[in-house]
């Protein structure tokens, strides 16, 4: 129950709702007891009527004693039928108490992890699969669900009715009673035993489970990639192993309950087969009478739906303790980037490297090696070099996505760790390498920074991408719907889209991670024309491949191996002859060709 105590904060802030929940239970199942009674005197007066019916035999009073008896039985029989009703009402407000407050709980729960996964970082999902994440957020918290409701409504339920049925068994006769409940500790350690079970196979369920959905999911997002490589057939077979995988845990749980719920049906009968011949022995010794044996074998069957219930909310609660652990391990994990302050900060666009050095943490790769470097506002710096030289981990330390191990970052001479990290983020207008657009409307996506659309802003910075014209041709316009990722774009669209969304933030930083490498020349051409506007007073930042997209940069480096190796303006280093002159001519030769 450890990991389920993160939960007690939801039950102290619903305990309105719970209260009159467990309530209605204890009502509920006083009604429920009551009908024994009523059967015991029923069944007394029927044997005490039969023998007054034999004794006025011959007698003209015989009718009158059988009319009696039927009116009696009928009455008996009515009044059980109203406290079953009555019982029915209050189950019926339990259960709108109690399961309602779990849908509740449900939610929060819900929202709190999403929440959570929104603060933390990079780092944490560079090391769990998107899979995992959503199995975390739904199959595991639809677990904790069935112990908010029905297991803590069940087991509440399965504590008062015992107690209830056991103190009015023992009220009639302490010696029947104790010989029916014999059973009972036996119970108690195959459930003890079978907890220890049903927790570790839960959890191996949950975790194959992730694994399934991280399969599902990774197979429908790179579906063209496989249909245009053929190989549907191996992802349907690595589905099936999973699938098989996932079958056989399930399975395994499934033979532990199939084994425990017939057991605990046995124990009962057992008590059942207890009562009838101990209460046999108890009646002709005259401590009881024929109607409590009656009443006994009703308080024993009451108590198989406890014992059954037992044995389902133990399930229950178990899968659940897993599933909890689950999530607890991602709620306990901090992001390593914390917002070094809460103020608002306005940025002048001042960026300042000093002996930077970064070394992805997951990997040991070291990306970044005492890099220093300044950007001054108005300035456009430019950085070129071979694929997997640095040049994107240099856009995500700008961004913080990641700190730095060694050297630090300013901006506008503040340690950018001690900046307030929304603020900060707010003012910078990032275009990363992998664009990323959401299945909405062109509208929705330009604005996604935004919190009010104008659609003259939106327009305007569509221009500015020299994406207007692709819009307008479509059919609905702004208002065309992208699908998802953005598949019925085109690469070079859907990085434009993405130039537009950053420039609609009127940022102070403008950051171009490789944005334009799925541009031809002239729409290449068109849109630095219209950010030289733009980036008038900003600081800019052009990581780029092609020399043609940064030649006219104010400053240029050239990075291999996470190292600088050349600086200077692109007339500067054509004069070098060095690894930028390289880039240059074997390029120029490209386009010649």
């Amino acid at each position: 129950m450890k990991h389920l105590a993160h939960l007690n904060k939801y039950f102290y802030k619903y305990r309105w709702k719970m209260i009159p929940g467990v309530i209605f239970v204890i009502v509920s199942n006083y009604f429920g007891v009551l009908p024994a009674q009523v059967i015991r005197i029923a069944f007394d007066l029927v044997k005490d009527n039969i023998s007054m019916y034999r004794l006025f035999e011959g007698f003209e009073r015989q009718q009158l004693v059988y009319e009696i008896f039927g009116y009696s039985l009928l009455l008996f029989g009515t009044l059980v039928l109203v406290l079953s009703l009555i019982r029915g009402v209050f189950l019926f407000l339990m259960r709108q108490t109690i399961i309602l407050t779990s849908r509740h709980i449900e939610y929060d729960l819900k929202n709190e992890i999403y929440n959570h996964y929104q603060q933390l970082d990079m780092a944490f999902y560079r090391r769990n699969n998107t899979g995992d994440l959503m199995n975390r957020v739904t199959e595991d918290v639809n677990r904790v669900r069935a112990y908010l409701g029905p297991a803590i409504m069940y087991s509440i339920n399965t504590v008062v009715l015992s107690i209830m049925v056991i103190a009015a068994m023992v009220s009639v006769n302490p010696t029947l009673a104790m010989y029916a409940l014999m059973p009972i500790p036996i119970l108690s350690i195959m459930l003890l035993f079978v907890n220890r079970i049903i927790n570790r196979r839960s959890e191996r369920i949950q975790q194959q489970l992730s694994t399934l959905s991280s399969v599902v999911q990774e197979t429908f997002s790179g579906i063209r990639v496989i249909k245009t490589y053929n190989r549907e057939a191996n992802k349907m077979d690595v589905f099936a192993d999973e699938s098989n995988r996932y079958r056989q845990v399930s399975l395994a749980l499934v033979k532990t309950e199939a084994v425990f719920f017939p057991l605990i049906l046995l124990l009962i009968g057992l008590s059942t087969i207890i009562t009838i011949y101990v209460g046999g022995l108890e009646v002709a010794r005259g401590s009881i009478t024929s109607g409590n044996i009656a009443e006994f074998i009703i308080y024993v069957n009451q108590l198989t739906f406890p014992a059954m219930s037992l044995a389902w909310v133990t399930s229950l609660i178990q899968r659940a303790a897993a599933s909890q652990k689950r999530i607890n391990e991602f709620l306990r994990t901090q992001p390593e980037i914390q917002s070094g302050s809460k103020k608002h900060f306005d940025s002048h666009g001042h960026i300042r490297f000093e002996h930077v050095s970064f070394t992805y943490p997951e990997t040991g790769i070291q990306a970044v090696k005492d890099v220093s470097f300044e950007v001054n506002p108005g300035e456009v710096l430019a950085i070129v070099g071979r694929t997997g030289s640095g040049k994107s981990t240099l856009a995500n330390l700008i961004m913080r996505m990641y700190d730095v191990q060694a050297g630090a970052i300013w901006i506008d001479g503040i340690n950018i760790r001690e900046l307030p990290l929304q603020s900060y983020r707010g003012q910078v207008g990032f275009v990363p390498q992998e664009v990323f657009l959401f299945s909405e409307t062109i509208t929705n996506n330009i604005a996604f920074g935004l919190d009010k659309v104008d659609i003259n802003e939106v327009e305007d910075a569509a221009k500015r991408a020299a994406v207007y014209d692709n819009i307008r041709a479509f059919d609905k316009g702004f208002e065309t719907s992208i699908g998802e990722r953005g598949i019925t774009l085109s690469g070079g669209q859907k990085q434009r889209v993405s130039i537009a969304r950053a420039l609609m933030k009127k940022p102070q930083v403008l950051v171009f991670d490789d944005c334009l490498s799925a541009v031809d020349t002239k729409t290449e051409e068109e849109i630095l024309r219209n950010l030289s506007l733009v980036m008038q007073g900003k600081s800019t930042i052009f990581i780029a491949h092609r020399i043609s997209t940064i030649k006219n940069a104010d400053h240029i480096i050239v990075l291999d191996e996470g190292s600088i190796i050349e600086q200077g303006t692109h007339e500067e280093l054509l004069a070098m002859q060095g690894s930028y002159f390289e880039l240059h001519e074997k390029q120029l030769l490209e386009e010649e060709v």
